[in-house]
């Protein structure tokens, strides 16, 4: 792999994705959430869209954003639910069930090591930052930018936190010349939409070429 300064296409950074890319797949959280609750990954979803129907807003991103506290995003959706379902311990039993995607964190590792900026940018909850940053026990040396939404107020797919995080990132960073890797597709189209390259992450080796791909590495 050649380095950095060999690039063709001066791209110098890589915004990447936690949940999905550099863990195990999110439904397999969800999965160990259903089997502890009783209710359906289906069941919670609908949970969630009558919720927003009701509240006009979907709780989800506030939650993503900062806007509720968890507890009060559960209760919500169990007084939803049917019956005597109750998500006591939802973050404790999701997180048991993600695991490092080792070949991609040593990947991005490698990216670092070979001179590119390199940021987190993910949707995530402020309760769980100690669960999901124990799953990258390096993450501070591989990652000098985290943009998490739960603490800015914004989320992906909002063009705004993909500013911010080129913006954080710093040095006259531009979005042209970031790579973003993403495992949702609609979360890609908005940083192409900025004049970023986007990898739509499917698996590990997909998702590693197209990187290379974008670098213009051989």
């Amino acid at each position: 792999m050649n380095g950095v300064g060999s690039s063709s296409n001066n791209r110098r950074a890589v915004i990447c994705d936690f949940g999905g890319v550099l863990t195990s797949p999110l439904l397999g959280g969800f999965v160990a959430v259903q089997e502890r609750s009783g209710a359906s990954v289906e069941e919670l979803s609908a949970a969630m869209a009558s919720v927003a129907l009701a509240r006009g807003r979907h709780p989800l991103f506030d939650l993503e954003m900062g806007l509720i506290p968890e507890a009060e995003f559960l209760r919500l959706l169990e007084d939803e639910l049917a019956g005597d379902v109750t998500l006591n311990g939802f973050r404790d039993v999701f997180f048991s069930a993600l695991h490092p995607n080792r070949a991609m964190i040593d990947y991005m590792a490698e990216l670092r090591g070979r001179g590119l900026r390199m940021a987190i940018l993910t949707n995530n909850v402020r309760e769980w930052e100690a669960l999901w940053r124990a799953k990258l026990p390096q993450l501070d040396r591989t990652f000098e930018v985290v943009v998490d939404s739960a603490w800015v107020g914004m989320r992906k797919p909002d063009p705004q936190i993909y500013r911010l995080t080129v913006e954080r990132l710093g040095d006259g960073l531009r979005a042209e010349e970031c790579v973003f890797v993403d495992d949702t597709d609609a979360n890609c189209e908005t940083a192409r939409s900025l004049g970023m390259q986007a990898v739509h992450f499917l698996e590990t080796d997909q998702a590693v070429a197209e990187v290379e791909a974008a670098l213009g590495a051989s």
